[in-house]
């Protein structure tokens, strides 16, 4: 099973109404395959231009550490030397929050990765979990 364009488009309707429906923050969301490269974006009328930017590092550092951010932001947190030099690695590409969550297939391989942003981070976890699995895929926050 492959992240698809069709399915990361699907991955964006979702989260983005997830988003609506809660009564949430307009959310950007960004989807990545399992290379860090983007596959989608959108963002409503009206978001800051640096909407991508902070989405694209949520699942990036998602996707090139093998970690959602939830758990980047405990280790960061445990310890911040460490993803500070993780960050250094990437060129400061990575956002250790909630919000970037891993994409994985049936079996367990890591697919890709998808990042929101524009509310709570952890409501931008929530809204990515929702178009992950909408779309058939496994959600890691």
């Amino acid at each position: 099973m492959s992240l698809t364009l069709t399915a990361a488009r699907r991955i964006i309707e979702v989260a983005m109404q997830t988003g609506r429906q809660a009564g949430w923050k307009p959310l950007s969301v960004v989807v990545l395959d399992a290379g860090g490269h983007v596959l989608s974006f959108d963002r409503p009328d009206g978001a800051s231009p640096g909407r991508f930017e902070i989405a694209r590092a949520k699942a990036y550092g998602a996707v090139m550490l093998g970690m959602g951010g939830s758990a980047q932001m405990a280790r960061a947190e445990a310890q911040a030397y460490f993803m500070a030099a993780v960050n250094g690695v990437f060129g400061g590409q990575v956002l250790p929050v909630p919000g970037g969550v891993l994409v994985r297939g049936a079996e367990g391989t890591v697919i890709g990765a998808v990042g929101v942003t524009g509310d709570t981070s952890d409501n931008d976890a929530a809204a990515a979990s929702a178009g992950i699995r909408a779309a058939g895929f496994v959600a890691e926050a």
